[in-house]
């Protein structure tokens, strides 16, 4: 376990009680699209490099252990920003992504709100995911300005949302989504991952002259479907075969983007003081359409290492995450944590680290401050998962699924899986009969907790009749 230097730690937790407008960090929260858990260097990949992330890793944090709250986006993503269980946040699924398609509730404040609310400049610049309809928007939730698409996925130089294009019947009609601060743009062949960064370094610069702190949530929609790249970057991995040639590029394009706004913070002086997170929304697409030919096999561009399962999925492939975090002023450089982490977490992270009171919120997450900075992993916790008819539950070292699902659409792999994740983090053996006491015991805690989940979906957000379909894109 990493124990950092007492005479840091110690002055650093204090100095975060008396934080002011004056001396709060800066916050960056970097999110990926569908990035598999092996889909990095620093985590493990050896067909391709991604030095600046490296860079990240080395100078910070690496986790072993960080899951997002669902292998779908849009929960994910309102986790992310809420530090609530998807449930509990009102985003249960994939949202649609016509014009008036509502998602993320008005009623529950993101991190966004918290920070604005102690004087934050607040932007965002990506995919939102959220909501399209009046009050669903960035805007409704705590973002002075945002630049990005609001569905699911767009074509990353039209900037249209194509889904549905070749089912057979009326399908979709095309959708331009391409926006700034609510009003429609249109900037025809420009690759979107590199305007998604050129407008985080103007959010950033415009704080700086302000002399305000900032919150910057930066959702690249890479590598998301449609498999799209420049030249520059699919040439760098001319060796590779396809459909991993083109997932190398879109991710080499976003390292490279990472590298840019970081680089960017220390020509204003604000490397120091910026705490930073990266991390997935979820596993990696075997989605049919990523071929973008036609082809009806399932896609193999994307990784999940060694880990069972993929997008969808309630097994580690669709949830365990490629995660790290970065604040060169505030905590030690090379540290490998392996307690199990989740991305609802940033919020009450980042708030403490900005000096506000957690205890302010309804959060399912905790800050993760005292295990940056001095290796405290806090009290052991239960992470939880539900997506369609699959339930699951971490417990320490244990795993267990209920109805496991390794990709859409495939019938359930077992009603019930056990696994110790120490010893086999793919889990490949079920222990579920070696152990039928812990078994019953997790098994009981997760029902009673989506029993739970699916009580206050009833009671709180049902009348806003925004999700009733079935899961079906991104």
């Amino acid at each position: 376990m990493f124990v950092a230097n007492p005479a840091r730690v110690y002055p650093y937790l204090t100095q975060r009680k008396g934080t002011t407008l004056a001396n709060a960090p800066n916050i960056i929260v970097f999110l990926t699209d569908d990035q598999g858990y092996g889909d990095l260097s620093c985590m493990g990949c050896t067909d391709f490099r991604t030095p600046h992330l490296d860079q990240m890793a080395r100078e910070g944090v690496r986790f072993t252990d960080w899951y997002s709250n669902s292998p779908v986006c849009s929960p994910s993503r309102a986790a992310l920003l809420t530090g609530r269980y998807p449930g509990n946040a009102g985003v249960r699924s994939i949202l649609a992504g016509h014009r008036t398609a509502t998602g993320l509730p008005a009623h529950v404040p993101t991190l966004a709100t918290a920070l604005q609310q102690r004087g934050y400049a607040t932007g965002m610049s990506g995919k939102w995911h959220l909501g399209l309809a009046p009050g669903s928007r960035p805007h409704a939730h705590g973002f002075d300005r945002w630049f990005g698409f609001l569905a699911g996925c767009i074509d990353y130089y039209s900037h249209i949302f194509y889904w549905g294009m070749n089912h057979p019947g009326p399908g979709l009609n095309p959708t331009h989504d391409l926006w700034e601060d609510d009003e429609e743009i249109w900037d025809d062949g420009q690759y979107f991952t590199e305007m998604i960064t050129e407008r985080a370094i103007l959010y950033m610069r415009d704080a700086v002259a302000k002399d305000q702190p900032f919150f910057l949530y930066v959702p690249y929609n890479a590598p998301h479907y449609p498999m799209h790249a420049p030249a520059e970057y699919v040439e760098r991995f001319d060796d590779l075969p396809w459909d991993r040639r083109i997932m190398a590029a879109m991710i080499s394009a976003v390292d490279d983007s990472v590298g840019e706004i970081l680089a960017e913070a220390e020509r204003l002086g604000q490397r120091q003081n910026t705490l930073s997170f990266f991390t997935s929304d979820n596993g990696p697409s075997r989605e049919t359409r990523n071929w973008l030919d036609g082809t009806q096999d399932p896609y193999y561009g994307g990784s999940a290492g060694a880990l069972k399962g993929h997008k969808f999925s309630l097994y580690e492939g669709g949830i365990r995450m490629p995660a790290l975090c970065h604040w060169p002023g505030g905590i030690d450089a090379g540290q490998v944590l392996d307690a199990p982490c989740a991305s609802m977490d940033i919020f009450a992270t980042a708030l403490s680290a900005a000096g506000g009171n957690v205890d302010d919120y309804e959060l399912d997450g905790r800050s993760l401050l005292p295990y940056l900075t001095g290796g405290d992993r806090g009290p052991s916790r239960d992470l939880m998962w539900e997506m369609n008819k699959q339930t699951a539950i971490r417990r320490d070292d244990w795993k267990l699924v209920l109805r496991g699902q390794l990709v859409e659409g495939a019938p359930t792999d077992d009603e019930i899986h056990l696994s110790n994740l120490t010893d086999d983090p793919g889990e490949r053996v079920n222990l579920k009969l070696e152990d039928p006491r812990l078994t019953q015991q997790l098994k009981e805690a997760a029902e009673g907790w989506r029993a739970q989940i699916e009580e206050r979906w009833e009671r709180e957000f049902v009348p806003d009749a925004h999700q009733t379909r079935p899961v079906t894109h991104t």
